[in-house]
């Protein structure tokens, strides 16, 4: 017997493309809402995963023409949807990317004898050899950028004696928050630049201290938030989810002060 003629092959690449856009549309849905729902932007994120904002974008809206391979998808679905606080290869595994539709072979036909590997078992050892690539390199990133963060906060913690006093600050923002519960106030921020923060919550030290690149924090409080840094140039403020802004110029003192919409 011979294999699935040309018109049958062409079906099967053409159900297995259509199975694709499906998951890529809905696992996109999925990672746009949450990225909303955390008050993150798409600039944001870039900085986070490190993934170019075009790929992103394309995720988010299920464009598979835009994308890479089928292997390399799989990998940024799952570098993005660790970024969001998801379990990353349990949710990219859901991405299909080789055939599933095994041939068979009828009799008739030679069979592999022990140790020949078909150009068929070759392709799937080198799917294999790439996932196993881009998950190790992620792991790896993950716990330099760990590492990092854990280095700066000690050295922080020890020159805290030369920590810039708040009057040298430029002139305060006040800021009155649009949320719909009048009793607090949020801010995120996101760190594009290694930069010295300082956060009061209602009048109360929060935090102190130096950040690295691609820190992202979130702050409440139930009248105002005050934020204090060294470098605005280098920190994106979210200000109760909204799309997120530089705080100011690069290298320059700024001081920000958020308030609570009182009003009943």
């Amino acid at each position: 017997m011979k294999w699935l003629n040309n018109k049958d092959k062409h079906d099967l690449v053409n159900s297995l493309d259509q199975l694709r856009i499906e998951k890529l549309v809905a696992m996109g849905a999925q990672l746009s809402s949450s990225r909303q729902e955390k008050g993150l932007s798409l600039d944001e994120m870039v900085v986070l995963t490190r993934i170019p904002r075009r790929l992103l974008q394309a995720i988010e809206e299920g464009n598979l023409q835009e994308l890479p391979e089928p292997v390399y998808i799989q990998g940024l679905i799952r570098q993005f949807a660790d970024a969001l606080g998801f379990n990353g290869a349990e949710f990219a595994g859901d991405f299909p990317v080789g055939n599933t539709n095994r041939v068979s072979l009828k009799s008739g036909w030679k069979t592999t004898s022990v140790g020949e590997l078909r150009p068929f078992h070759l392709y799937l050892l080198y799917i294999l050899m790439i996932f196993c690539s881009v998950g190790g390199l992620s792991q790896l990133l993950n716990a330099n950028a760990l590492q990092t963060a854990n280095n700066n906060q000690n050295i922080s913690k020890q020159n805290q004696q030369t920590v810039i006093p708040s009057q040298k600050f430029q002139s305060v923002s006040n800021m009155t928050s649009n949320l719909n519960n009048p009793q607090q106030v949020q801010i995120g921020l996101t760190l594009t630049e290694k930069s010295w923060i300082q956060v009061l919550v209602d009048g109360k030290l929060e935090y102190e201290g130096e950040l690295p690149e691609g820190t992202h924090r979130i702050w409440k409080a139930q009248e105002q938030l005050t934020v204090r840094t060294d470098n605005a140039g280098g920190v994106l403020v979210s200000i109760n989810k909204e799309k997120a802004k530089q705080l100011g110029e690069p290298g320059k003192q700024k001081e920000v002060t958020i308030a609570a919409n009182t009003r009943s």
